[in-house]
């Protein structure tokens, strides 16, 4: 099994809405993805819960996994993914990825 994680710090505002309307809607269209993408087994998205001032907190968490490293370079290069990406570089400032066999 293979995990992918990302993630994000968000823009205060981006494509007209607030951090948090953008963070709602990144985390339904993340997790909308298995049910598009054979090749994803899961996607839980978590949106952090405190504030404060700390360089290390991040806003979004998306947790993937898939049974292979082909099928998570399918997930990559999929339509449906690609399109979320799209939006999301729009409205994020900071990104981060890990890749590990579980």
């Amino acid at each position: 099994m293979i995990k992918h994680v990302v993630m994000w710090k968000l823009k205060e505002v981006a494509e007209g809405k607030t951090k948090a309307e953008n963070a709602e809607t990144m985390k339904k269209l993340l997790e909308d993805l298995p049910s598009k993408i054979d090749e994803l087994k899961s996607a839980e998205v978590g949106i952090n819960m405190l504030e404060g001032d700390d360089e290390a907190i991040c806003d979004v968490v998306l947790t993937v996994s898939c049974d292979s490293k082909e099928d998570l370079e399918a997930y990559g290069g999929h339509p449906d993914h690609r399109k979320v990406v799209s939006f999301i570089k729009k409205v994020v400032s900071e990104r981060r990825v890990v890749d590990y066999v579980q």
